[in-house]
This record gives C-alpha cells, structure tokens and sequence, in this order.
C-alpha cells in the first residue's frame, strides 16, 4: 500500500461474521478479514447481542487500517443483515439482544396488524406480505411480552450495520433497502407508513431516519474514532441491506436477469421498476438506484442440502462430519437424471417456490441399481429444479443468470443449474467481495466519485470475475420430464404433512 492512496473501509454485518474490506476506488480490496458472530437460540427463539457487533467491528477495524493511516480512509460503508428489531435506549444502548430475522415469534401480533389494516392494503403499502418475522409485529410482541424492556426503548433500528453506524456517529438512520423489510415503509414513498404504525400502536419518533444508500449518515465521533482506529470525523455513509448489496454486485440491471444465491438457504434476485405484486413468496425492496425495486424470492433449501448430503457422504465412508470432496467424487461419477431418483429438497419446510412450512424432504424412483451417486446428483437437481420452478414464477423470462454463495463452488451444481434452466451460469469469483464492492460504490457516488450506480454495475461481468457454464441443449430436453414429474410431487404430497 501506498502512502497516497485512499481506501474506503467496508464491511458486511452478516448473520454467522462481520466481513471486512479495504477497498481501492477502483474497486479492488487490498486486505479482508472477518470475525464469526455467536447467535442465541433459546426456546424457538433467535437472538444477537449488537455488542457483539460493535466488539468485532472495532477489532476488524484496527486490523483493516493496521499500517493505514488514518487519514487515507476516505469513508466507512456498511451492508448488514436486513429484518432485525434492534432496541435501544436513550444513550444508544441495546436494552436485549436484537431479535432476528429468521425469528418468527411474532405471529400473534402480526395476525392482529393484518386484519387492522387488510391483507391487501398491508402488501400494498409495504410491497410484502405480513408474517411475524418483520420487525413492526416483533416490537409489538416486544411491548406485550417484555413490557420492562419496551419501557426503556426509545429507538429502533432495523439492520445489524445501522447500530455501527449509530456507535459510529450518534445518528440513528436506516436505509430504505434494509427498512424495507421493517413491515412498515411506505415502498413506494420511502418514508416510514403513518397508517401501519398507528395500526400497531408504535410511534414513528422510535424509528430510524430514512436514507438512500449514498447518503453522508455522519462523521466518525471522537470516542469511536479512539475504539477503532479511524480519523474523526471520517464520513460514514448509510450503506445497504445485504439482499441489496449482493443484488448491486451481481450486476444485475434489468428485467429478466436473475442472480441465484446458494447459501445454506438462499434467494433469487431480480430488478424492475415497481414492487412485483400478487405474487406468494416474493418479497420487494427498495434498490440502491433510485426509484429501482429488488424483487427477492427467498427459498429455505440451498446449500443446507449439499451440506446434509455431504455428511451423508462422509457417512458413506465410515467417517463424520462433512466431507465435501468425496461428495464432489460422487458427482463427478453421476448421471444426469440421477438413474430416475427424484429428490424433493424441502429439507426445513418451504416458502418458495411452494408456500409450506410443514413439507419435508423425499425421493422417489429408489430401485436396487440405484447408487450413492445417484442420490448425491439427485439431491443437487432437486434444488435446481425448485430454483426453475420459482423462476417461472416470476414476470419476466430468465435472460441471464448468475450464481454467489458456497453452493457455487461445487462445479457439477453449477452445471446442473445450467442444463435444468437452460441458460448460461455466470459463476463469480470473488463473491465473499460482493457486498463490499457494493457499498464501496455507495461511498464512492456519496463522495462524488463515479457518477451513478450504472457506472459501477457497467463494469462487472468481466471473463475475469466470472467463469461461465453453458447448458447442454440434449441435457436441457432430457431434463424436461423429469421437471414435470418434480412439480407434481409436492401437490401429490401435501396432505401427508398435514
């Protein structure tokens, strides 16, 4: 690193670890690092203490910066998990752990809110479907249930990177990607619903102050600048969601381009121009560009079943725990078709693309010639095809996709995906840079240095950021019938579950 260059300090506030990334303007990190994140799960529940947080960004901080000085960090930009309720006290002090999104305690409340104001009026104005995992119904619950901690809340935050930014600056703002996903933002105004906080009984003076994700949240105070190591003063600018910022980084643009997730559960991203409506499943946000909309399609089972499958091939073996290269043997000796097996991968239940929490996973077509490496392609092609199955769900016709998470780095999972969409894969290499690149672009629009988010999406897609799986025509009209029978297995199951 040079004496004159400038960095911007990125980080990823994600459920398992703080991520963080020094960034050049062009876009390149020069340093990374991380620190995993413990999560509470108590009595169904699911908890983070923002302390935590806090702890890992000032340590991540000194050895982002280690050698930097301080006055080289031009800004500090964050992505952060989404859908949290995060209250704190009048000196911005966590009053409980922050509830999370995956937490869903809140069903009671929410059922009330959706019939105070209308299922359809509620998906109206938010963009999404009232559930009890959205933040309003769990601050809700949170007066009912824990009515000494809600008498010493006086704010609410709604992503993990905005108590940073509150430790940071003072300031308590959120962005409207993340405050999306509050159950109660207006989508379409970007500004918090009066009608939705006057149906829960919540007061607006509690919620954070909206901004886009390039807007300047504040200067680095004196004591935060003393615990982590940057110059005073240095801007801090609101960043974004992480659905928001994978989203940017993907350099998806325009209807009909899909980035797929492979996480232990995952998603399907897409832009357009308005909330995608009447459509189960499908949650909205608002995009980094303005007057841009995610539309998100969430699904529960990704790479948790290549994960239950590798240690059903360790298991194989004789050994425990996950074994990821005997999995990868077992594919390498694969067919496609899996010799009839079909898998369906509703491992954790579903909510898209079917909508039922009590499904489970199955194979049908098991005969005597049927072979471990048979099960382990089936497991893979059934998720596959559930990803083609929500795919076709949506408005407009795949035109091009692309592929982050772990679930990415098994290669014969990226060519299932290729030949059962019948489309080219673009597999990105430096996906754990993603969220990072994504809000170093905000900085860098905040600080006036490109010129739109267009600019910076314009430049990703390179032959060397990606490597990219062509379908097979053959294997795609192969797959065919064996879609169609997989779309009939969970209509022909239901009633099994029940």
């Amino acid at each position: 690193m040079t004496q004159e260059m400038r960095y911007i300090a990125a980080f990823d506030a994600g459920t398992t670890a703080v991520k963080a990334a020094l960034m050049e303007e062009s876009g390149r990190a020069v340093r990374t690092v991380s620190e995993d994140i413990p999560t509470f799960f108590e009595g169904g529940f699911r908890e983070q203490d923002p302390r935590d947080w806090w702890a890992a960004f000032c340590r991540l901080s000194r050895r982002l910066t280690d050698g930097v000085p301080p006055e080289r960090i031009e800004a500090v930009v964050m992505s952060g998990q989404m859908q949290d309720l995060i209250p704190l006290d009048g000196d911005l002090e966590p009053v409980c752990r922050a509830i999370l999104y995956s937490d869903g305690r809140a069903q009671e409340q929410a059922a009330r809110l959706e019939r105070a104001v209308g299922a359809e009026r509620f998906e109206e104005i938010t963009g999404n479907r009232c559930d009890g995992s959205l933040p309003l119904p769990k601050l809700a619950w949170l007066r009912e249930e824990r009515p000494e901690l809600f008498a010493r809340t006086r704010h609410i935050l709604i992503s993990s990177k905005d108590y940073l930014i509150a430790r940071l600056t003072g300031a308590c703002i959120g962005d409207v990607t993340a405050c999306s996903t509050a159950g109660a933002m207006d989508i379409r105004c970007k500004c918090w619903s009066r009608e939705l906080l006057d149906a829960a009984g919540a007061e607006e003076a509690m919620f954070p102050r909206l901004l886009a994700s390039q807007e300047r949240a504040g200067g680095v105070l004196p004591e935060a600048a003393a615990a982590c190591g940057y110059a005073p003063g240095t801007p801090v600018f609101a960043g974004t969601g992480d659905a928001g910022a994978t989203t940017l980084a993907s350099g998806i643009a325009a209807p009909g381009q899909y980035n797929v997730n492979l996480g232990t559960s995952g998603w399907v991203a897409a832009v357009s121009d308005g909330p995608l409506a009447g459509q189960p499943g499908v949650f909205n946000l608002a995009a980094m560009p303005r007057d841009r909309y995610i539309n998100v399609v969430p699904f529960l089972n990704a790479g948790n079943v290549h994960g239950w499958m590798a240690g059903l091939a360790a298991g194989f073996a004789g050994r425990d725990g996950a074994d990821f290269d005997r999995l990868g043997e077992l594919l390498a000796g694969s067919r496609p078709g899996s010799g009839g097996v079909l898998f369906l991968p509703y491992l954790t239940g579903e909510r898209f693309p079917v909508l039922d929490p009590a499904a489970s996973g199955c194979c049908i077509g098991l005969t005597p010639e049927t072979t471990a490496a048979d099960l382990a392609r089936a497991a893979l092609e059934g998720v596959a095809f559930s990803i083609r199955q929500g795919l076709e769900q949506l408005n407009a016709a795949p035109r091009s996709v692309s592929l982050i998470g772990g679930g990415a780095r098994e290669t014969a999972w990226c060519q299932i995906l290729a030949d059962v969409l019948g489309q080219e894969i673009a597999v990105f290499q430096d996906a754990e840079q993603l969220a990072a690149m994504a809000v170093a672009s905000a900085a860098l629009l905040g600080l006036g240095r490109i010129e739109s988010y267009e600019q910076f999406t314009a430049a990703l897609g390179g032959t060397e950021r990606c490597v990219r799986y062509a379908p097979r025509p053959e294997l795609t009209a192969a797959y065919a019938p064996l879609y169609g029978k997989f779309c009939r297995l969970h209509p022909a199951l239901r009633d099994l579950w029940q």
